[in-house]
């Protein structure tokens, strides 16, 4: 490891002089060309400051421990933890990242395991959108919850795409298109927490455009696989007032309806729009027609969760802590058209 030391003994330089300039404080004690040699030769030599050094005057390790359940692995999910690195890094913060891998049982093991490395501060990412059980921590250390709401009263702000403003958008978009009989392919059950919400979305772009909801249009499966969805969507689009239009609650879920339109010979948007939600990257883009769908903001609430946690540190933030929802954006590409004459 590159120490002070090596860069003062190939400089020439005392080691103080090589601290004064690496925490910027050589103005009217060090000349310009000296420090600028120092400076080359910390970049040359890759020195790296000493962490657990710095965090005993600062009493901070600069260090972020992120708990996540399955989001390492997850499709599409990964770009949550991607978003919290670079916003950490850029603050001048590390993340450290357990996966747990939907273990409960590892949990407080991994959480213990981050407290003795004396993290500042902590995100716990959820896989998908919903009530996460918080670890047991001390309250002095600032908590955040990614891509879920806490269960019960709690000390962490949390960070949610906005799902029925996604949803909203996605069926806005049809009904401008000129649809009226627009279904939506949902998944049911009390697992996500965003069946509810994108439903909601989706009837209230219906109410405001003077449309209404068809409980014949409206389809709950017990799953998000393709598979589980094939025959279902098969079935509607056989009907005789079948929709012209599906609003879909996953990617996975709007491949279901390529293959169930593809079936039935109906042409992809002549004679059937589709949308999907996720933005799911290797679905979305291979369909063709490429697919319309409503793109989850994980990049953006990973960062989002790295700004606030630092700002929790640093006592920037004051006030309570609070839900915040990003926005969904609609990726519009060639599955989304006006019905036919």
């Amino acid at each position: 490891m590159i120490t002070l030391k090596d860069i003062a003994a190939t400089v020439g330089v005392s080691p103080s002089a090589v601290s004064l300039v690496i925490n910027d404080r050589h103005e009217g004690r060090i000349n310009a060309e000296t420090a600028q040699r120092i400076r080359t030769a910390v970049r040359e030599m890759g020195y790296i400051p000493n962490q657990l050094a710095r965090g005993l005057k600062t009493k901070r390790t600069h260090t972020i421990g992120i708990l996540s359940d399955r989001v390492a692995s997850a499709p599409f999910a990964g770009h949550m933890l991607e978003g919290v690195q670079t916003a950490a890094w850029d603050a001048g913060y590390l993340g450290m990242v357990i996966d747990t891998t939907d273990r409960p049982e590892l949990m407080e093991q991994s959480v213990r395991s981050l407290l003795q490395r004396d993290i500042d501060g902590l995100i716990v990412a959820a896989e998908y959108h919903r009530q996460v059980t918080l670890p047991p921590i001390p309250p002095t250390i600032p908590l955040i919850v990614l891509d879920g709401v806490p269960h019960g009263a709690s000390h962490a702000d949390s960070v949610v795409p906005d799902e029925a403003g996604g949803a909203y958008a996605a069926t806005s978009h049809l009904l401008e298109k000129g649809h009226r009989r627009i279904a939506f392919c949902n998944v049911g059950g009390e697992r996500f927490v965003a069946s509810r919400l994108r439903y909601e979305g989706y009837a209230r772009a219906l109410r405001e455009h003077e449309a209404q909801v068809d409980p014949h249009h409206v389809i709950e499966l017990e799953d998000t696989a393709t598979a589980e969805a094939y025959r279902p969507l098969q079935k509607l689009l056989s009907r005789k007032d079948r929709p012209t239009a599906i609003f879909c609650f996953s990617d996975q879920i709007a491949f279901a309806a390529y293959q169930a339109a593809d079936a039935l010979d109906l042409r992809i948007p002549q004679d059937l729009s589709i949308i999907g939600f996720d933005d799911q990257r290797f679905i979305a883009d291979a369909l063709r027609p490429a697919l319309t769908t409503v793109r989850l903001p994980h990049y953006e609430m990973g960062a989002w969760a790295a700004q606030r946690l630092i700002s929790r540190i640093h006592g920037e933030i004051k006030r309570p802590p609070s839900a915040t929802r990003i926005p969904c954006p609609l990726i519009v590409r060639g599955s989304a058209g006006p019905p036919s004459p």
